[in-house]
């Protein structure tokens, strides 16, 4: 059988949450298929591909989480992906894909599994339960398509499919002409069908990268194949042959596959039917958690796996306890967090605080000596993710968050399993978006109160995104509100850390509200949390000595938690030769952060390279000049010091750009570059211009912690 595989790949442009543990490739009839191995655990779940639309990270949400608990196996069907795209129809048949399945059963050793198919996946898995019952122990259908079960969907016109059309409006694009002319735009159609529910931008984004990742050519070929169900009599056959556990998962809102052709199959399947109110077609994509639970409840049902030991502590005799989940993109949070929890142990007393956290915030937490979860060490790295997603001091925020749902989705099942498995009388998440999203989106599964903390409201587009990314941000944000107003006591505090004069004065898109109105409204005001008292840094001679500084002029080079300051440092260590001869004598120092390499910087003279530095506020408050990025907690300990410095925003950062712009400029800390218009000469003139200023920021109070923590304080 020939093939063609010119075009095998997949766009994997995100950071994944969960690596696999082994990949492999199985070949059959000259046709290879790519699959992969997470995890180590009994038993195992085997995720069945879909239509060759779609390759196997249309389960990217379901991965990470099942394979804490489970053995997972997945692989690209035929046609898509790492796998082959065989030239002709027949390799494309559904028993085709089932003996696949077999296939890596074999090559991974696993003797059974569950299986769970999407759609097309359901036919898939029913040939599978079929030839092979002895290797299927449980079935999970979402959305299945499986014919003559039901009639075509009311909404959704009949066009033939070979023929040419006058037409190209809605299902006439599913179309043998126009999936040749515009295979992108039937793609588009196509997934804004599949997803139903509203917000679904960043799934039907997904959706047509995969779908791009195969050819409208290759797509024809399946249709032209068969799927062994010629009549509804074969099918309904095959539907009661089913002989192991079934659980149908179907959406109310399904445009793809009606839901009364899943309430036919779970009758005919002797099956469980879980009704999805107001959801699409790939409930596992749109709707992941509840996915996640109702896989992981069918996996351990049918295999009988006992659950886990546990223990309970009548309430009136355990110490009181939070758990706090601290963002780990940047070093910030960690320490206004440690501030605050260390306010809410002084009002509280007694309270024991567990934190849910990663590098770079575990840094801090383990110098001061906090009690770091366990369960930390299995959170997907979003720090990483952030990295990974930077420029040249360039780092497009908006779209890096949209990029990490997938990571946001794991950790949110993480924190999940923490908290069913524990007792905690509070829940405290600094901007843990994770968190805050899927609560909103699950809220059943709130069983504490639950303290939210942000020190900005709103996400903003770039301009340079144009209509579309406008478009994004205030969907983004849309959402956002409706999950409020829908779900006001999700939420037992939202605290923001800072005044409200301190949030930007523009709406959150088109038709929405203003962000400073409506946060007034939600939200109830800290004041800016710095790390440290500033009046305990005030004596800058004292602290001079204390950290070994001299008389000498001294500029301090920091860029934060990540790993997206290193173009910055270079840059500053290009203009230091400058910087020295304007100002005599310059010693300075470059940090590097806990995720750079001080290694990797060069060396010149009159520079001093550190990593990691504890309690790094305190060379800031000691500092004559600094340049720092334009993120939120450098540049406000230096305001809250009163420090002259330099600041260069990341280019295409909503944040940095819109939102920490406006604080500092209200702070009267308006000292700032463009990183592009940052040459050597003009660094140097700005060191200079700043060296032996005495600036007049409006002072910064220092009671934000304790505020902030007599807010939490009432909840417990």
């Amino acid at each position: 059988m020939s093939t063609t595989i010119d075009q095998v790949g997949r766009s994997d442009t995100e950071t994944p949450a969960r690596e696999p543990d082994e990949t492999g490739v199985v070949e059959r009839d000259g046709v290879r298929s790519h699959w992969e191995r997470y995890g180590d655990g009994e038993p195992t779940i085997l995720l069945l591909p879909t239509w060759s639309i779609l390759h196997s990270r249309h389960w990217k949400a379901q991965i990470p989480y099942l394979s804490r608990h489970f053995r997972v196996l997945t692989f690209d069907g035929r046609g898509n992906g790492l796998s082959d795209r065989p030239a002709e129809a027949e390799a494309y048949e559904l028993v085709e894909f089932a003996e696949d399945a077999i296939a890596v059963l074999d090559a991974a050793g696993v003797a059974s599994a569950t299986v769970a198919g999407l759609s097309m996946g359901a036919p898939m898995a029913l040939h599978l339960a079929s030839r092979h019952p002895e290797r299927v122990d449980a079935i999970a259908l979402f959305g299945p398509s499986v014919p003559f079960l039901s009639p075509p969907p009311a909404e959704r016109p009949m066009h033939p499919f070979d023929e040419e059309l006058d037409t190209d409006e809605g299902w006439a694009k599913y179309n043998r002409h126009y999936w040749l002319r515009d295979y992108r735009g039937f793609l588009e159609f196509f997934f804004s069908q599949v997803f139903t529910e509203p917000h679904s931008t960043k799934q039907i984004e997904d959706a047509v990268a995969w779908g791009l990742d195969t050819t409208a050519e290759t797509l024809l070929q399946t249709q032209l194949a068969s799927w062994g169900m010629p009549d509804l009599e074969t099918v309904e056959a095959l539907c009661r042959s089913v002989r192991c556990p079934l659980i149908v998962l179907h959406g109310t809102e399904d445009r793809i596959s009606p839901f009364a052709r899943g309430e036919r199959l779970a009758e005919l399947g002797g099956g469980e039917l879980v009704r999805f109110e107001g959801s699409g077609h790939a409930v596992q994509a749109r709707d992941p958690v509840q996915a996640n639970l109702l896989l992981r409840e069918l996996v351990e049902r049918t295999a009988g796996k006992p659950p886990p030991a546990r223990s309970w502590t009548r309430g009136l005799v355990r110490p009181k306890r939070a758990i706090f989940i601290s963002s780990p993109i940047g070093l910030g949070h960690a320490w206004r967090d440690v501030r605050i929890g260390d306010e809410l142990r002084r009002q509280v007393p007694g309270l024991e605080i567990d934190w849910l956290a990663q590098h770079p915030v575990t840094t801090v937490l383990e110098a001061r000596g906090e009690t770091i979860h366990p369960a930390s060490a299995e959170l997907a790295g979003e720090s990483a993710h952030i990295d990974r997603e930077a420029g040249e001091h360039d780092l497009h925020a908006f779209q890096a968050i949209r990029r990490m749902d997938e990571i946001l989705c794991a950790n949110f099942m993480l924190f999940h399993d923490v908290v069913r498995e524990q007792q905690y009388d509070l829940w405290i998440g600094d901007e843990a978006w994770e968190v805050d999203h899927f609560l909103h989106e699950n809220p059943e599964l709130k069983t504490a109160p639950y303290a939210w903390l942000t020190d900005f409201v709103g996400f903003l587009p770039m301009p340079a995104g144009g209509e579309h990314e406008a478009f994004l941000a205030a969907d983004h944000n849309a959402e956002m509100i409706e999950h409020l107003e829908r779900y006001p006591g999700i939420r037992d505090r939202a605290i923001f850390i800072g005044d409200a004069e301190d949030i930007v004065p523009v709406a959150f898109g088109p038709g929405l509200p203003g962000i400073r109105d409506w946060t007034e409204r939600h939200y109830d005001f800290a004041g800016y949390v710095p790390g440290f008292d500033p009046a305990a840094v005030a004596d800058r001679a004292t602290l001079r000595a204390e950290l070994g500084y001299g008389d000498e002029p001294l500029c301090l080079v920091s860029v934060g938690g990540s790993g997206v300051g290193a173009p910055l440092l270079r840059r500053v260590i290009e203009a230091l030769p400058a910087a020295r001869e304007r100002v005599p004598g310059l010693r300075t120092v470059a940090v590097t952060g806990p995720r750079i390499d001080p290694a990797s910087l060069p060396t010149v003279d009159g520079l001093e390279v550190r990593g990691y530095v504890h309690e790094l506020y305190r060379h800031l408050a000691a500092c004559d000049v600094a340049v720092v990025q334009g993120g939120l907690t450098t540049t406000m300990e230096l305001v809250a010091a009163q420090r002259p410095f330099v600041s260069l925003p990341l280019a295409s950062h909503f944040e940095q750009r819109f939102h920490v712009r406006h604080r500092l400029d209200r702070y009267g800390a308006r000292a700032w570059l463009d990183y592009e218009d940052a040459d050597p000469e003009t660094l140097a003139g700005a060191i200079e211009g700043a060296v032996g200023t005495e600036p007049s920021y409006l002072p910064v109070d220092p009671s934000g912690a304790a505020r902030a923590a007599s807010l939490i304080a009432e909840l417990l």
